[in-house]
């Protein structure tokens, strides 16, 4: 079941995400630091949307520009290193563009951090000089979870978040 196959609209997502980030926003004003805005952008994804199962940051390592590193998260064990094109992930970090994958399964290479990822959405996160930072990724137990709302949604809060 998709999360637009229940009683919600596609503007009643719009208007959840809408208000979610003035929430998000405002929990985050004055916060210069990096990891604490993941984990509170996580933290309050995740509480937002029963469909979504898992949501977390994969951030670019340092040491290894090709190279996507665990960060904060809500959910199951994640993966904790990624290499740019591998997956989801790292088609979002390698390509720098939002993916939507309807079902994982039929995904070519897609990595299993958790049997029960159905759908993922993954967007990339630059900062404010449009380097790439790390990518948002949400997974859901669902096929077909996340549409072209998500994408908009997701990418223009970590832009507003990140950049």
């Amino acid at each position: 079941m998709s999360y637009l196959a229940r009683d919600d609209r596609p503007a009643d997502k719009a208007a959840r995400y809408a208000e979610l980030e003035d929430e998000i926003l405002a929990v985050l004003d004055g916060e210069p630091n990096r990891v604490a805005r993941m984990a509170t952008v996580a933290s309050m994804l995740a509480d937002a949307f029963p469909v979504f199962f898992w949501t977390g940051f994969y951030v670019v390592d340092p040491d290894k520009a090709d190279e996507l590193v665990v960060g904060p998260y809500q959910g199951t064990l994640g993966c904790l290193r990624i290499a740019f094109g591998r997956g989801v992930c790292g088609a979002a970090a390698r390509d720098r563009a939002t993916q939507i994958v309807d079902d994982v399964h039929a995904f070519p290479g897609h990595i299993a951090c958790d049997a029960r990822s159905a759908s993922e959405i993954v967007v990339p996160v630059f900062d404010a000089d449009g380097g790439l930072i790390a990518v948002f990724d949400v997974d859901a137990t669902e096929t077909s979870a996340f549409d072209a709302a998500d994408a908009y949604a997701l990418e223009r809060l970590m832009a507003r978040v990140f950049a």
